[in-house]
């Protein structure tokens, strides 16, 4: 095609038409302009996605794993004395329970006796060995989560993490591209309750 033919088909859309609309002239710029914010919008979506939604599952994990090796460093196991028969408990819907609550004594390491109440399996007799678990306060604790399913817990922890802030980017982004499309469609309705009146006188 001869350049001049070509220039002339681009400046078509900028000369005197009966066909365009002196609106149509403003308003294209304006809905470019919708259609990059739209494009940026969603490229900041994804990126939120894949660099926010990495970072976030990293750092969950990894705190939770520090977490998890924090109570490995504190608590401490024991052997202690159970202090009251602990006889089996038929539960509501005729089946018997696993563990219950008694007392115990165990020997500390600097040799002082502490007493308490913790966890046992059921159906054992008073002195019978049972282990404990204690803090550095001598405090009776659960036992610390394992290494294996402190790995499997951190890293699903992270996974969580990182679903969670994918979810919510998209939510932003769909609440964001929602609004521009509700402006689009209300400027659409303006521009057809000045223009439909005009067509209808034309065609009657």
């Amino acid at each position: 095609m001869p350049r001049g033919k070509y220039a002339r088909k681009r400046l078509w859309r900028w000369r005197n038409n009966p066909l365009r609309r002196h609106d149509d002239i403003v308003e294209a710029p304006l809905r470019r302009h919708d259609d990059i914010v739209e494009a940026w919008i969603v490229l900041a979506v994804w990126t939120v996605v894949a660099v926010g939604g990495t970072v976030a599952g990293l750092v969950t994990a990894h705190a939770a794993d520090e977490v998890f090796a924090r109570q490995r460093a504190e608590r401490h196991f024991a052997r202690a004395v159970l202090l009251n028969d602990v006889p089996r408990s038929v539960t509501a819907i005729g089946g018997t329970t696993d563990r219950r609550m008694a007392s115990v004594r165990w020997t500390n390491p600097d040799g002082s006796t502490r007493t308490g109440r913790t966890l046992v399996s059921t159906g054992l007799k008073a002195g019978s060995r049972v282990t404990v678990w204690h803090d550095d306060q001598g405090r009776l604790t659960l036992a610390p989560t394992g290494a294996t399913e402190a790995a499997n817990e951190s890293g699903f922890l992270g996974a969580t993490a990182a679903a969670a802030l994918t979810g919510m980017a998209f939510g932003a982004g769909a609440v964001v591209r929602w609004r521009l499309d509700r402006r689009r469609v209300d400027e659409w309705g303006r521009e057809w309750d000045l223009v439909g009146p005009r067509w209808s006188h034309r065609t009657g």
